[in-house]
């Protein structure tokens, strides 16, 4: 049982050295001097060496490198230069808001998809998987930074049932969730229906109807559950883009995550705290594809061994 989990995660470890060490090269590939960046051109020069020296670029790069996974295993990400607070603590303050709109947004997709997908696949080229197809692609088509506007208008500005933007209520939760999660519970249809089509049509199946199974027994409890690993795949896959579709949504909901605390990073130009932010996305990511390839086990068994 732990053998493949210790496994796994040993797997991960390249992957985890490969973003610690791109996102410490970030500051490196900025043009110019990053601290004259955050200071503004009228900075004196004694003031540029003194925050040189504070964030420790005045010594040599492989040192530089060093200290940064020192302060990674530590956790301590160095200091934001306009929050004057540890970037640790200011991601730690937005992360939970970022994951709970990420989860929000799984949980919508997951609600929507799942059993449009299965009736699409039971009535393929029927007028309901016709229809369901025009939906999805129209989904497809309609970016985030688009429908979040559009929402606003309709459910809040015009109706008054929801609130514009902010947080504190779950109320504040269901725009930017359905925003988020309209877009991958059309490409997650367009996946279970692909995939129910082809666990349909297996002799199993066809064995489980001919004992007299109820049909509800059979597509949910048989069908279903053997056409779960490319849905796992995908939703795997689709979380980091959730991550990143974050940045745009919270920035439309004034949504206090990870993603708008990213974009205020960089108009600030407080690089450090945009390293801090996009390290902890791309760990999450990283852990969430992990978790995802230890549930290809608990749904379908064939593959511990």
């Amino acid at each position: 049982m732990w053998r493949p989990i210790v496994r796994r995660l040993m797997y991960t470890l390249p992957v985890i050295w490969l973003v610690v060490s791109t996102v410490f090269l970030l500051i490196h590939f900025v043009p110019g001097d990053p601290v004259q960046q955050m200071l503004g051109e009228g900075a004196a020069a004694g003031d540029i060496q003194a925050m040189r020296h504070a964030y420790g670029l005045d010594v040599p790069l492989g040192r530089q490198y060093l200290n940064y996974w020192g302060g990674v295993l530590h956790g301590d990400l160095g200091k934001s230069l306009r929050f004057n607070q540890g970037v640790t603590k200011l991601i730690a303050q937005r992360y939970p808001f970022t994951l709970q709109l990420t989860l929000a947004s799984l949980f919508v997709a997951i609600v929507l998809a799942i059993p449009a997908g299965v009736r699409s696949a039971r009535h393929r080229n029927q007028w309901d998987d016709r229809v369901l197809s025009v939906v999805s692609l129209f989904g497809l088509s309609f970016p985030n930074f688009a429908l979040g506007p559009v929402l606003i208008l309709f459910f809040a500005v015009k109706l008054g049932w929801l609130p514009v933007s902010g947080s504190g209520t779950p109320a504040h939760l269901v725009l930017p969730a359905i925003t988020m999660g309209g877009a991958l519970a059309a490409i997650l249809t367009r996946m279970v229906r692909t995939s129910m089509l082809e666990e349909l049509g297996q002799d199993y199946i066809r064995t489980a109807r001919a004992k007299g199974l109820p049909e509800r027994t059979v597509v949910y409890r048989h069908a279903l559950r053997n056409a779960m690993i490319p849905i796992l795949t995908v939703l795997g896959l689709q979380f980091g883009a959730l991550l990143a579709g974050a940045i745009v949504t919270e920035t439309i909901f004034s949504w206090p995550g990870i993603g708008r605390l990213t974009i205020q990073a960089i108009g600030n130009r407080d690089y450090y705290l945009v390293q801090g932010c996009i390290l902890a996305i791309g760990l999450t990511y990283v852990a969430v594809n992990f978790l995802t390839d230890l549930l290809y086990s608990a749904v379908n068994p064939r593959i511990r061994q």
